[in-house]
């Protein structure tokens, strides 16, 4: 363990919850930018004469590279220092998504979301392991309920706002605007994080509490091999988890690409109404998460066991999710909103699934295995956006919603049989040897 040369106190402090701060606005910062050509893509689409089939091309773009580069990033961000590397890539993403505005062409906007997907491609590893060095494990599913919630607040209270500044500045203005938001915060991260141990406001107190967690007394970092990356997928537990994650993510990457759409051309919704009534969703989901996080760690601080503490809420949540079948059957904006949430909350509620990685994964592979983990989550950015153009490509987004259902229900199938019972995977002198 790290003695900090400060003097101990009693009370420990508690800046670990200002760290949490920061990393939440940082997801709203990551989802603004993942997020702002969902409203755009009305309007864009119109002026380029891009027909739904290019949409989900586009949409699916940032997919590709983001999910191709989550190994890489887990590995990354076990070698580089969060305050660098979170400043670095802060700024790449956020010139790319200026220069969003500035382009004309398809092509161009293609590779635009694709370099986008690069360098956002290591963030949420960056955050688990945030998570991990900065909260014990009774509190890191809060810790991560909370900051995940920051994709769901943040566009639940920005898609309003970011419809006004498209009418008022138009799409370009959009993306001009989001990209400056994130260079500015690029600066802000750089000046005020730091690791427990190099925080001159943590005290000795709590940096022993937040580093009791058996994960945080691993005293040694071994070099990475290639070889290790069969730790990530010869165990049927990640294998759950990474397919989990797809599902989950395949709901969530509707909402962030299609949703507006849908309700303008499906529902028959305008822009800003479509802001204002598309928001609700986002909150459901912002609900859902926060729920579920704190109900996860007062379980587990209730002696409750972790395979229901931990897995309960992902179950539901799946479950829940596949609720978004029922807006086919409605044509009620009133009820399609409230089937829609309902689904929403459902993800939300889910969302605390990158608990299992700090707590299932070989603890010598957090990073590595967090990649492969946002990988599987990635790849839903890639498929679901082609596959509802497709299947929309006449204006009907009915067989959509049946897709995005049955992939949840296939998630809630996943965690049941193949994730099993929650603990950790240990490596074995054998394993290793081999």
């Amino acid at each position: 363990m790290i003695k900090k040369n400060t003097t101990t106190s009693v009370n420990p402090t508690r800046k670990r919850f200002g760290i949490l701060g920061l990393v939440f606005i940082s997801v709203v910062i990551n989802y603004l930018d993942r997020s702002n050509i969902s409203v755009a893509a009305t309007a864009l689409s119109n002026e380029l004469d891009l027909d739904k089939v290019k949409m989900g091309l586009i949409f699916s773009a940032f997919g590709w590279t983001y999910a191709s580069l989550q190994i890489p990033g887990g590995v990354i961000v076990d070698k580089i220092r969060a305050r660098v590397l979170y400043t670095l890539i802060l700024i790449l993403w956020s010139i790319a998504t200026l220069l969003q505005g500035l382009v004309s062409s398809f092509a161009a906007l293609v590779g635009l979301r694709a370099s986008i997907g690069v360098f956002e491609a290591p963030s949420f590893p960056i955050n688990n392991a945030i998570a991990t060095k900065w909260f014990p494990e009774e509190e890191r599913a809060s810790a991560i309920a909370f900051y995940t919630s920051g994709q769901y607040i943040g566009l639940a209270f920005l898609t309003p706002l970011l419809a006004y500044i498209q009418s008022e500045l138009g799409w370009r203005g959009l993306f001009i605007l989001s990209g400056i938001i994130g260079v500015i915060w690029a600066f802000v991260w750089y000046v005020f994080y730091r690791d427990p141990e190099n925080h001159k406001g943590v005290n000795q107190s709590e940096l022993d509490y937040i580093q009791k967690d058996e994960v945080k007394k691993v005293k040694q970092v071994k070099p990475f091999k290639w070889s290790d990356l069969k730790y990530a997928f010869i165990y049927k537990k990640l294998w759950g988890l990474y397919l989990g994650q797809f599902c989950l993510g395949s709901t969530f990457i509707f909402f962030l690409t299609w949703f507006p759409t849908y309700l303008q051309e499906q529902k028959g919704i305008d822009l800003m109404k479509s802001g204002i009534m598309g928001s609700v969703p986002f909150l459901g989901a912002f609900l859902g998460v926060i729920i579920s996080g704190l109900l996860s760690d007062r379980l587990i601080k209730r002696g409750v066991s972790k395979e229901i503490a931990r897995k309960a809420p992902v179950l539901t949540g799946l479950f829940l999710s596949s609720s978004i079948i029922l807006a086919n059957y409605t044509e009620s904006q009133f009820l399609t909103i409230a089937f829609l949430t309902l689904a929403f909350f459902g993800t939300g509620f889910a969302s605390i699934s990158w608990i299992f990685v700090s707590t299932i994964a070989p603890k010598e592979h957090i990073g590595l295995v967090g990649g492969v983990f946002n990988l599987m989550g990635g790849l839903s950015a890639v498929v679901v956006p082609i596959v509802i153009g497709i299947l929309a490509k006449e204006g009907n987004f009915e067989p959509a919603l049946f897709f995005i259902g049955i992939i949840a229900i296939l998630g809630f199938l996943a965690y049941i049989f193949l994730v099993g019972k929650v603990e950790r995977i240990q490596i074995t002198n054998n394993e290793t040897q081999n």
